[in-house]
């Protein structure tokens, strides 16, 4: 069992995560683009329209999905930010900053779309439904986290006021997905349930499935070629930096 443990921390290696990851990135954005290119075309294709709703439903397949992402990938970020808070792992850290933008994008993505999606719906583009409101207030986290990390010089000292921001956070993740059961919203509840059937058609239940995975492919992608970039700059110095990059060493350089 101490072996297998092992085995999984040495990708907590800067190199060998660096080489791992340079594998991942071209698969994870390939399926991305081809998850997208399937589930826009179902979605905007093959579905029929919706008998109350008409065709304006079908932006549930841009803003479901990334609702969704920008939920789990502010866990994920968090966990990663523990981690580097209490381990010192300096990939976590990295994982961590990088998961940050791209949450950001997916948490701004569900307000855009939502706003597009209640205009026709309530008949304005924003309301101060506990659900919106909860999903603002992450846009908000993200954005102090990258904040955080932008402001404070020293990294070790960004990355723990960044992590701890990050789990003071989390308790808003429960209140955004349980907020139209705790609070007389006008956000409908979720037609998607691990219990039931889902409560629509087959052929818009798969769309929005494949759009799950290719915004979920196309965030893994995105968030380990950032956190190669932030590598690479953290470990600019190192003699593997040199080997991979094939650069001539400098004096500068130390030995590994």
């Amino acid at each position: 069992m101490a072996e297998k443990s092992i085995q999984w921390f040495k990708f907590a290696s800067p190199a060998r995560f660096y080489d791992l990851t340079g594998r991942l990135v071209w698969g994870f954005g390939i399926l991305a683009a081809v998850l997208f290119v399937v589930g826009l075309y179902m979605g905007f294709v093959l579905a029929p329209p919706d008998y109350q709703q008409g065709n304006s439903y079908r932006i549930i397949f841009i803003h479901v999905p990334s609702a969704w992402m920008a939920m789990f990938l502010y866990v994920v970020m968090a966990i990663y930010a523990a981690v580097g808070l209490i381990w010192r792992i300096k990939t976590a850290e990295i994982m961590a900053k990088a998961i940050a933008p791209t949450g950001a994008l997916m948490a701004f993505l569900a307000l855009w779309t939502g706003a597009v999606w209640g205009k026709p719906t309530w008949g304005a583009f924003w309301v101060w439904d506990a659900r919106l409101t909860s999903s603002l207030i992450l846009f908000f986290m993200y954005l102090g986290f990258i904040a955080l990390h932008a402001a404070i010089e020293d990294r070790q000292r960004a990355a723990n006021a960044s992590a701890v921001l990050a789990l003071v956070g989390i308790i808003n993740v429960p209140i955004i997905y349980f907020s139209v059961h705790w609070w007389n919203t006008l956000h409908q509840g979720a037609t998607i349930k691990a219990t039931s059937a889902p409560s629509m058609a087959a052929i818009m239940f798969f769309t929005v499935i494949v759009m799950v995975f290719a915004y979920w492919m196309y965030s893994i992608a995105a968030v380990l070629a950032r956190a190669r970039l932030e590598l690479l700059e953290r470990e600019k110095h190192a003699a593997w930096v040199s080997e991979r990059l094939n650069l001539p060493r400098t004096k500068e350089t130390p030995h590994a």
